[in-house]
């Protein structure tokens, strides 16, 4: 029963990775809490959802964050750096209007009953692991996150655009005084943070069936992340988003009744323990 627990709270914690690593992205270079990221991941599964009904599971995985990444480029040049000086209230209110305009769109297009996506034939088996039999595909997610991981480290210290980012984010004025285009570094990264959600959306589709509620649930969890690594934080949202999978998965195997508010009570304890969550506010 522990291994099992370890391993679906590792599967749960990967998605909740991606999609919060995103959110910190956007956060971090825009200043932006953006309430509509959930949606995001909704658009990126069900578009997944419909080019994997056209070629494959593989090309959905590949084509549904491009897009959502293009999404996110616009988003921001339409509303996030237009928000980034704008009080908490308008924030709110501007980013729930883009919530309820993917759901909208969701609704016209997709219908508002559940659809589900295959597992992929290669990935469609059990392997044995640790003498237990383990679906090959939740392997793969749990996979999916490392990667993602690694990715997000070497692009922020290897990289060219990777140290802009972190330089934009930390002090945006002495970085554009320096030549540095802040806005459209700022750019780049907030079509990657939407792009991850997309991945996450399709990664998540055929583990979840798709319905038009299905953001909801990740957005709270992924900001339960954010908060708790510290916002802005990718190491923060990525040791988070580990412990609150495990948490996740072990308290609805062990603490049924308490189960759904065990991540706001992490949360609370480790607020009041540091106040700017585990790894502070950097990127």
């Amino acid at each position: 029963m522990l291994t099992i627990g370890l391993f679906n709270g590792l599967v749960y914690g990967a998605l909740l990775l991606i999609t919060a690593s995103g959110l910190a992205l956007i956060y971090g270079l825009r200043r932006v809490v953006n309430f509509a990221h959930g949606a995001l991941y909704m658009l990126g599964a069900y578009i997944g959802y419909s080019i994997a009904l056209s070629t494959n599971f593989w090309g959905a995985l590949l084509i549904s964050p491009l897009i959502m990444g293009l999404v996110g480029v616009c988003l921001d040049k339409a509303i996030f750096s237009p928000l980034q000086d704008r009080d908490p209230l308008s924030v709110l209110l501007v980013t729930f209007g883009v919530l309820l305009i993917i759901d909208d769109l969701v609704h016209a297009v997709w219908g508002r009953g559940n659809v589900s996506v295959a597992i992929p034939g290669s990935l469609n088996m059990t392997v044995t692991l640790f003498g237990m039999p383990t679906p090959a595909y939740r392997i793969a997610v749990i996979a999916l996150g490392a990667a993602v991981v690694l990715g997000l480290l070497g692009l922020f210290r290897y990289t060219r655009i990777g140290l802009l980012a972190r330089a934009a984010s930390t002090d945006p004025t002495t970085t554009a005084m320096q030549g540095v285009n802040t806005d459209r570094v700022s750019s780049l990264i907030v079509g990657l943070g939407t792009g991850l959600a997309g991945l996450a959306g399709v990664a998540a589709s055929p583990l979840y069936s798709l319905s038009p509620s299905m953001g909801g649930d990740i957005l709270v969890n992924s900001f339960v992340v954010v908060v708790i690594g510290g916002l802005g934080s990718l190491w923060g949202a990525f040791l988070a988003a580990i412990l609150l999978g495990l948490i996740n998965s072990y308290g609805i195997m062990y603490l049924p009744g308490i189960a759904a508010v065990l991540p706001f009570m992490l949360m609370v304890a480790i607020l009041l323990w540091r106040p700017a969550g585990l790894a502070g506010n950097r990127v």
